[in-house]
């Protein structure tokens, strides 16, 4: 077994606590308790970087070195969200299309998704432009708040 490193940050959303190991991430979560930290590996730290700019409306996309996903599936699908632009939005059934999956499989994508934020799961809605499910932080309102901000520095 292995020691992950974290960072704990505050952010206008809550904390957000930022994993990895060996130079790339395993998990951000958004919540956390704890003093503030900043890890010291490099995944981590540029994590905590690219979040911070993010949130102060200066970064559009993230850069960092995720774990490999479980299959090569897996990995197309990740790839097919994180291609969601910044301020954008696709309903699960297009999302699904574009993958060649199904909606249901995109839902479960992104309630299973180790890395909100920068594996955009907040910007896929229901049919018709509604809100929908999400998983992270305070569920719906969290989602809303960050389609906000996205749009606000489009």
């Amino acid at each position: 077994m292995y020691a992950r490193d974290h960072a704990l940050i505050a952010t206008p959303i809550g904390a957000i606590r930022v994993e990895g190991h060996d130079g790339h991430l395993t998990r951000i979560a958004l919540g956390g308790d704890g003093p503030p930290a900043s890890g010291t590996d490099p995944a981590v730290r540029a994590a905590v970087d690219q979040l911070r700019a993010y949130f102060a409306g200066d970064l559009k996309r993230f850069d960092l070195r995720l774990a490999p996903a479980a299959s090569a599936r897996g990995g197309m699908l990740r790839d097919g969200l994180i291609a969601v632009g910044y301020g954008e939005t696709l309903s699960y059934g297009e999302l699904a299309r574009r993958t060649g999956s199904g909606p249901r499989a995109i839902g479960q994508l992104c309630a299973r998704n180790p890395y909100p934020l920068v594996v955009p799961c907040h910007r896929v809605v229901a049919a018709g432009g509604a809100l929908g499910s999400y998983s992270a932080g305070d569920g719906p309102a969290t989602k809303q708040w960050l389609l906000d901000h996205e749009r606000r520095f489009r």
